[in-house]
């Protein structure tokens, strides 16, 4: 696997590929892999001739009370791990390859980037579409892959490209979870065995929420006062929000209407912030 550490060469690398009729892949990470990240990339693999995977832990989506210097990083494990799941590329520049000095311009999708996330993390959004934009403009994919268990990163970096007419697919692959429900996240080893235990409350709110659903519930305050109840069972430290939101535009809603309703949710255990969402039909 080829490691690349500067823009300029990424962006060689990624024209001579296209001068080559190469379809190309990216999947944007911020390292520590695991078999959420690796799944991306081997979708990403299904699709195209060549895989690009970025790892950057960007500074610009923390907000200056968040976890970035310890945030976990292991270049060496995720070299391997990234080659192993079909990486051809591993694109790792540092920060100040992305943001050189001086550096004051940003993407920001207005609107739904205030909301949610948004709402408890004010500049998180702007850092994601700022350094998305710019991954996309150094690695010049046809195709770039997200993760759902991020859904509302997924869709605004979905509507930045469609309004900013970057010629590249978005395309979004399925949450990965552990065998007791609890999406994968690089933040998971923050949990003592205790919180990791009583984190799986999350998975199960969200099957409550379905099973409701699909018994005809409609009222989201109803289908919220009986996943606040569940999670309160796990003694969290702190429940930030449990949001139904319509896919298409991700507008809150609390009349629940066909086609579905994605719900959403960020909880804290210990020191941990977790969030995880589920998409379920409506007929």
């Amino acid at each position: 696997m080829q490691v690349i550490q500067h823009v300029a060469e990424m962006q060689a690398v990624a024209e001579l590929l296209r001068a080559r009729g190469k379809r190309i892949g990216v999947v944007p990470t911020m390292g520590y892999l695991h078999e959420g990240h690796l799944s991306l990339v081997r979708l990403a693999r299904s699709h195209c001739d060549t895989v690009i995977a970025t790892l950057f832990v960007n500074p610009t989506q923390f907000g200056p009370t968040e976890d970035f210097e310890r945030y976990p990083r292991d270049l060496d494990r995720d070299l391997k791990l990234a080659a192993e799941a079909g990486a051809d590329t591993l694109f790792c520049p540092d920060t100040k390859e992305m943001y050189p000095d001086g550096s004051a311009t940003f993407v920001d999708v207005e609107g739904v980037s205030a909301v949610l996330e948004g709402k408890f993390r004010p500049t998180h959004f702007r850092g994601v579409t700022t350094v998305v934009a710019k991954i996309l403009n150094t690695t010049k994919p046809h195709l770039a892959v997200f993760g759902q268990k991020d859904a509302q990163q997924a869709f605004l970096v979905t509507k930045m490209a469609r309004e900013l007419n970057f010629d590249v697919q978005i395309l979004v692959g399925p949450t990965v979870r552990e065998q007791d429900g609890l999406a994968l996240s690089s933040r998971n080893v923050y949990l003592s065995a205790d919180e990791r235990l009583r984190a799986t409350a999350l998975f199960r709110a969200l099957k409550h929420a379905e099973m409701l659903i699909a018994r005809g519930e409609r009222s989201a305050a109803h289908i919220r006062s009986q996943m606040l109840a569940l999670l309160a069972d796990a003694a969290p430290a702190k429940i930030d929000y449990v949001a139904f939101v319509r896919p298409a535009s991700f507008q809150e809603t609390e009349l629940l209407e066909p086609p579905s309703v994605l719900i959403a949710l960020a909880v804290w255990f210990g020191s941990t912030r977790l969030i995880d969402n589920m998409t379920i039909p409506i007929s």
